[in-house]
């Protein structure tokens, strides 16, 4: 037991509950802790230049790696309003973060003190947890119960409020025997597993449905065991994405509205059952719930009670911890296999890798200014399959679902319900902070890259260096493909005249914002790629410089103006706009078919016949 400022007890539990990296921007208010964390030195501390950055760095320290917290820290006022958007990106997609905010004096809280705000009240709607610490020997126990809040059922963030005068207030505190709080997680029981799996084996053609809950979970290595048991094929949602390789024979193809593929969306609209694991059922996945849902039996497992019958009442509703669940389905698939009780899926299993072979989208186009879709084709070729990408929202993050493949857990990491745009520069860097060996590659279109671009200045400080890939055609794409609902394009333009463009043989005229002069202004490297037959050197190149001199490289393909995206109302009524390839447009789907060798190549070679066209 020791007497220490209040404080200095929060450093030590940060220590205590693995905390060794933090993002912020210190102010009057919190410098305190700032203090604590100095004299501790045990904490990394890396600054944002705008501490809504600093939120989205926490979260994407937190995705990159699984028992991951990120912690954010800021001063009073504006600081914990800053935060707020990254609060809701954490609490929409179960990330846990750790907000802590400085705050004025208790005796000033009521009296309109410079830069004191409720944030508690603010941050409470999109927080596991929201609490105004006023007592100095409470410091050390609401961190223990926010590091057990964040970690129990459904991960989220938690926002801590601290009082400067309670900062500094003095306490006991015995960090010899502290120990952090074992987190609550439900688990499915024995029964329940028997009656998912007895739905699952009476179906026809069944599908398990993966959600991001799999990857929290930490549990795809169960998730490909029991398909490969059941021979059951899987269809990731887009914050599944990874839970199973893409070319893993049973990985048959994401559903949706936007980030799907075609082969995804028909073997879905085949399947009679679905088996639902760590899902929220979101509408860009399902479209109207009379569609997604007619004809086909459903269970849905969840860590959280209330998400089951959210959206739609299941057949049958297991509330647990997907690691958990799957571990009591595998057990049971097993032994039902090893008495000869569990049916053969290899028909269905066939058909939806024939789907998966034929039914694709074009990608090889040779046209200057660039299509999008001949970007995402290169970097397939030019990235590792070890490659993690980051990315949030718009029609650069919709076409790189579509068209980018992902082999591993969190090698996609995506802001999937909120989207906020801004957030893949910093979320990038927080991820770089926590795999300093990893390849990783944020995908931005220009107004996303614009949100928050000052961040740049982060990685080149700190030597956070990744590949951003900024796809440009200066425009809102995803807005202005939504207004042609309207009959408009009004106000979702980005181009201009840039006056200094003419100063720069290689600025692109009419495309305003010139990235590259940005970017190198802010300490990074950045490359501008115009044709095709620039795709190869592009890439060697940028990797050259990342390595050479360890800060942010921008790789900016320029597009052309408009590109429709393909996407729809419904999952069965997806508007392809652009080409797409099939082997047999009059093929029945259905047929049960011999998959060859011969197969896996033949879309390639149609591919480059209608390239040449």
């Amino acid at each position: 037991m020791a007497r220490m400022r209040a404080i200095d007890a929060a450093v030590r539990v940060l220590e205590k509950e693995g905390v060794d990296t933090a993002f912020g921007v210190p102010g009057a208010a919190i410098n305190p802790l700032y203090s604590a964390m100095k004299d501790r030195g045990s904490i990394r501390h890396i600054l944002a230049r705008h501490v809504e950055g600093a939120s989205h760095m926490a979260e994407g320290y937190t995705r990159a790696k699984a028992g991951n917290i990120g912690i954010c820290l800021g001063t009073s006022g504006p600081a914990g309003t800053d935060m707020i958007t990254g609060l809701y990106s954490a609490s929409a997609d179960s990330i846990p973060i750790l907000c802590i905010t400085g705050q004025a004096p208790r005796a000033k809280l009521d009296k309109e003190d410079f830069q004191a705000v409720d944030i508690e009240a603010i941050a409470g709607p999109v927080t596991k947890w929201s609490v105004t610490v006023k007592e100095p020997a409470l410091v050390p126990m609401a961190l223990q119960k926010a590091f057990h809040i964040m970690r129990s059922g459904r991960p989220g963030p938690v926002l801590i409020d601290l009082p400067i005068d309670v900062q500094l207030g003095e306490i006991e505190f015995d960090e010899d025997t502290y120990e952090p709080l074992v987190p609550y997680k439900p688990a499915a029981t024995r029964a329940q597993a028997e009656k998912a799996m007895a739905m699952l084996n009476e179906a026809e053609r069944p599908l398990i449905v993966a959600g991001g809950g799999i990857i929290n979970a930490d549990a795809c290595a169960e998730l490909v065991e029991l398909a490969e048991i059941t021979g059951v094929p899987v269809i990731p949602t887009l914050m599944g994405w990874g839970a199973i390789p893409d070319d893993h024979p049973l990985m048959a193809g994401m559903v949706g509205l936007q980030t799907s593929h075609r082969y995804g969306n028909a073997t879905f609209q085949r399947a009679d059952f679905v088996l639902g694991i760590g899902n929220r059922w979101a509408n860009r996945h399902t479209g109207s719930v009379d569609v997604y849902t007619e004809g086909r039996k459903f269970v849905h497992v969840d860590i959280e009670p209330t998400q089951i019958g959210r959206v739609f009442a299941p057949d049958f509703g297991i509330v647990s911890d997907a690691k958990a669940a799957l571990s009591q389905f595998i057990e049971v698939a097993r032994e039902w296999k090893a008495a000869g009780t569990l049916r053969d899926r290899g028909t269905w299993a066939d058909q939806c890798r024939y789907r998966k072979s034929v039914m694709l989208r074009k990608s090889h186009y040779d046209t200057v200014p660039l299509k999008p879709q001949r970007v995402y084709q290169e970097m397939n070729e030019a990235l590792d399959r070890d490659t993690c990408y980051v990315t949030t929202i718009g029609l650069s993050q919709i076409a790189g679902a579509q068209f980018l493949r992902v082999f591993e857990p969190r090698n996609w990491i995506n802001c999937g319900q909120a989207g906020p745009l801004g957030w893949t520069l910093p979320a990038a860097l927080g991820v770089r902070a926590a795999l300093p060996d990893k390849k990783i590659v944020a995908l931005s279109g220009d107004y996303d890259f614009q949100f928050l671009i000052e961040e740049l200045a982060v990685g080149a400080q700190h030597k956070l260096p990744f590949l951003h890939i900024v796809v440009n055609n200066s425009y809102l794409g995803l807005i202005r493909q939504a207004q042609r609902g309207f009959d408009m394009d009004f106000e979702v333009s980005l181009a201009f005249e840039n006056i200094n463009a003419e100063d720069d043989g290689d600025a692109e005229p009419g495309y305003g914002v010139d990235h590259v002069a940005v970017a190198e202004g802010l300490g990074c490297k950045a490359i501008r790629v115009k044709s095709p037959n620039e795709f190869g050197e592009a890439f060697a190149r940028a990797h050259e410089l990342m390595e050479e001199h360890q800060v942010p490289v921008v790789l900016e393909f320029i597009l052309e103006r408009v590109t429709n995206i393909a996407m729809g109302t419904e999952i069965n009524a997806v508007n392809e706009f652009e080409d797409v390839l099939c082997l047999d447009p009059e093929l029945s789907l259905d047929q049960p078919v011999e998959l060859d060798p011969v197969l896996q190549s033949a879309t390639q070679k149609r591919e480059a016949e209608l390239s040449t066209a």
